[in-house]
């Protein structure tokens, strides 16, 4: 099947060669061709180029984009969709003063989704989470990683894994799957933190191994849940089994797990709202990817991640929803666009660049989306009519997308 968009009033993200990510200036810098075309073939970009260029042949399918534009769909590296249930009352506990960190003190927080899930069937669990995917796909997101860490019991993280597994499967959106066994210690190992990443290690890491659950490691590394000592452990554990470190670091403090995710050569470091001139150093001229989740800011009232200090110091940046029933209850894409040039002073060019290209460098994925390139998925966003794709950022809380399509499908 080959389809045809045209008179496509731009066509943004088009990089004739595939490249892996951006950093610093060159993330300002967003090409584009104005009155394009696009042809998809077999679910792939096979051509594109000014109107004038635009081949006379036949087509399976012609879309008439006027007025309209197009970009690559979002690449989401961050997510927890796979949940039981959702955390309404603790919304209400932090309007009426309390802290993330009391609540979970409380026995809130990661304890209370993961006591919600370990008796919430895989098939419910897959229902649930389910629906969830495909809100995000209708919201423009075309690459998305998924992580356990609500489970805690070796039975139920494996639970969380065989259900991104199966979205895995019956789903076209590519999917990346993390082993975050690590988020947080169970009720049941309360004094016992050793014990409880040593049961990780001995008896769930080659479980996911020999099913091939995940391919990403990540350890919630921060003040009052893992140390550096403990990140360090659980990497290079994961390294043995095949799994590529992604670290959730700097949320509420900085205590060095940075530079523990450089050490092991971290695809991404991700939270990062707590940024030391340490901490950026130490990122320099690596390849791992730092990921900012302005909507956890947004909903959590901390800090946002330090995007105009970051980029202006040379490093690239990504950018993630990390969506979950606890701080970031929403997988809009949109709404982070938005939020990162509202309140981390991003331009729309930045951004644009962080939620697509450097977003599938996130998930490994930059060969096959995250880009209009020849030989990509056609992964893309169909805008309505509108001024420019500064518009996208600007008008937030309004949904600008007409249609998406997966592998030159609409959804």
């Amino acid at each position: 099947m080959t389809t045809l968009f045209k008179n496509i009033k731009e066509l943004i993200q088009v990089r004739e060669k595939s490249i892996s990510f951006l950093s610093g200036k060159e993330m300002n810098v967003l090409p584009t061709i104005k009155n394009a075309f696009l042809v998809v073939k077999d679910g792939l970009i096979a051509d594109f180029g000014e109107m004038k260029d635009c081949p006379n042949t036949t087509f399976s399918e012609v879309i008439d984009a006027t007025g309209k534009m197009i970009l690559p769909s979002w690449c989401d590296s961050h997510t927890h969709i796979v949940y039981a249930g959702n955390r309404e009352g603790e919304f209400v506990d932090r309007i009426n003063g309390l802290s993330y960190e009391e609540i979970a003190n409380n026995g809130g927080g990661i304890l209370n989704s993961a006591k919600k899930l370990q008796a919430t069937s895989e098939e419910e669990l897959y229902q649930q989470s389910k629906a969830r995917l495909e809100e995000v796909i209708q919201l423009g997101t075309g690459a998305i990683e998924i992580k356990s860490g609500y489970g805690l019991t070796k039975e139920a993280e494996l639970k969380m894994l065989r259900v991104i597994k199966r979205l895995k499967e019956n789903y076209t959106i590519p999917i990346r799957a993390t082993f975050l066994g690590a988020h947080a210690v169970p009720a049941s190992y309360k004094g016992n933190k050793e014990g409880y990443l040593q049961m990780l290690i001995d008896e769930v890491l080659p479980i996911i191994s020999n099913e091939n659950l995940a391919d990403f490691i990540d350890i919630f590394c921060e003040t009052g849940y893992f140390s550096v000592a403990d990140t360090e452990l659980i990497l290079k554990a994961g390294n043995k089994h095949g799994l590529i470190p992604k670290i959730h670091v700097n949320q509420f403090t900085a205590i060095g797990g940075v530079q523990a995710g450089v050490k092991y050569n971290a695809l991404s470091v991700d939270h990062l709202e707590e940024m030391r001139d340490e901490d950026i150093d130490a990122l320099q001229n690596t390849a791992t990817m730092p990921v900012a989740l302005p909507s956890c800011s947004y909903f959590l009232s901390i800090p946002y991640t330090p995007a105009r200090k970051m980029i202006d110091a040379g490093l690239p940046l990504a950018l993630a929803t990390d969506y979950n029933p606890g701080s970031t209850p929403s997988g809009n894409m949109n709404f982070v666009v938005s939020t990162a040039c509202i309140k981390m002073k991003m331009t729309p060019e930045e951004a644009i660049n962080a939620a697509t290209i450097n977003g599938a460098y996130a998930m490994g994925l930059e060969n096959e989306v995250g880009s209009i390139t020849r030989g990509k998925k056609a992964n893309i966003i169909l805008t309505k009519p509108i001024n420019s794709y500064g518009f996208i950022p600007y008008s937030f809380g309004t949904n600008q997308i007409e249609k998406v399509f997966l592998k030159g499908i609409e959804i």
